[in-house]
């Protein structure tokens, strides 16, 4: 016998289909309409503000703002800050030799570069700069912050800080110097110990820290102590190789996971552990962060070395 389906039900199901459809239309409804309203207020400006505006620089702010509402790691670099950020990864320039992050809303001294002026002058990492030049920081962004510090060599820029268990707010002036970004100074310790400090993750620091083991090992090295205090961290790839020197192939170093799957990436070592034969210590503190926070978790968690310190 011939079914005949209840004309009822075809009509449900087709509201029932089109209705996420119908959601997304709407989704897309309200962000044209909240673009529309994004538009109608930056003509309102432009047409009718008591000064003259740079629409750009309106443009700009908005992007700032959107992604503020998001957290403090997403940022909006334009040209200059991008070629900015490059220096820090492979150049050298001009400046007080810190690095620095946005804490809590504070700009804050995450570690003074060794033999810079900073460092020579007694600048402490979880120090907060609370004015550059008498400006307050209140509201800055890392880059901000950058743009004023930064300068010609031997041109001087006035701090104040406020350091944990001061009462009174610390004046500085600072001149600064050519500070070149040697991520991974090192030098030998004693009965056999080789020490290597890495301060950044840097363009070439897998290279540069290779080179510093194979010049201890030519004393004979028996141990290694790896130093990555007070570093901020940089590229994910030089963390990735980094690890790669410690580890075995096939183990995984890290991974990222987005909203979308073609997003998700894990970074397995690819080659064998080049220096396997002897003891490793990770040191670590509440300078540590990003990359470094890599390094020292693949090697804590394959059991390569010991990892000692607060974070």
């Amino acid at each position: 016998m011939q079914r005949i389906m209840d004309p009822r039900t075809f009509i449900l199901g087709l509201v029932l289909l089109a209705m996420p459809g119908l959601a997304a239309a709407d989704d897309r409804q309200n962000i044209y309409r909240d673009l529309n309203l994004f538009s109608e207020v930056l003509q309102r400006i432009e047409s009718d503000y008591v000064d003259e505006v740079e629409m750009r620089e309106l443009i700009v702010g908005g992007i700032r703002g959107m992604l503020k509402t998001l957290d403090p790691h997403t940022q909006f670099l334009d040209t200059k800050q991008y070629r900015d950020l490059m220096v820090g990864t492979k150049g050298s320039f001009g400046g007080l030799g810190i690095v620095i992050s946005i804490r809590d809303g504070i700009l804050t001294v995450v570690s003074p570069i060794e033999g810079t002026p900073a460092h020579r002058m007694g600048i402490q990492g979880g120090d907060q700069i609370l004015y550059i030049e008498d400006e307050s920081t209140k509201g800055f962004s890392s880059e901000d912050a950058v743009s004023r510090l930064r300068g010609p060599e031997g041109t001087q820029v006035a701090i104040k800080i406020r350091r944990e268990g001061v009462d009174k707010l610390l004046p500085y002036t600072v001149t600064r110097e050519i500070i070149k970004l040697k991520s991974v100074p090192f030098k030998f310790v004693q009965d056999g110990i080789g020490y290597v400090k890495v301060t950044q993750f840097s363009k070439r620091t897998s290279n540069e820290l290779i080179a510093a083991i194979d010049s201890l090992e030519g004393v004979g090295v028996e141990g290694l102590v790896l130093d990555l205090r007070g570093n901020p961290g940089g590229l994910l790839d030089q963390a990735v190789e980094v690890s790669d020197i410690f580890l075995d192939r096939g183990q995984m170093v890290t991974y990222t996971k987005g909203r979308k799957k073609n997003t998700n990436n894990e970074f397995i070592d690819r080659r064998d552990s080049q220096y396997k034969n002897y003891p490793l210590v990770v040191l670590v503190n509440e300078g540590s962060a990003s990359a470094s926070e890599i390094v020292s978790g693949a090697v804590q968690d394959w059991d390569r070395g010991l990892v000692v310190g607060k974070t």
